[in-house]
């Protein structure tokens, strides 16, 4: 069994900083790619950013130049830095571990970006 652990969302004023933590947990010793999903109120949920454990990283046009992805292999923990918010960025964002073919999830974790 696979347990994906958040932490690090939260309420800020646009321009301001948050870093979100995920950490997994459980039957399996690594993972492969890792990543954030994010879903606003009425909209799909879509990618934010991944990492691959060589450290090759993916960002959505968004994104790019705010958010910096990185990881802990060695403790299966992906960070994700997010600076100059925007009220746009206020999403439920989704923490994903890949190990060969299945996905797992993290529960989620409310970031809300005020103008």
């Amino acid at each position: 069994q696979v347990q994906l652990v958040e932490s690090g969302g939260g309420l800020v004023q646009a321009g301001g900083s948050l870093r979100l933590s995920c950490t997994a947990s459980g039957s399996i010793f690594s993972f492969g790619v890792m990543g954030w999903y994010r879903q606003a109120p009425g909209k799909q949920r879509v990618l934010v950013a991944s990492i691959t454990t060589s450290g090759t990283t993916t960002y959505a046009t968004s994104v790019k130049g705010r958010f910096t992805i990185s990881r802990d292999n060695a403790k299966n923990t992906v960070l994700l830095q997010m600076n100059s918010l925007k009220a746009e960025d206020t999403a439920v964002y989704y923490c994903y571990a890949q190990a060969q073919v299945q996905i797992y999830w993290a529960r989620g974790t409310q970031v809300t970006v005020s103008s």
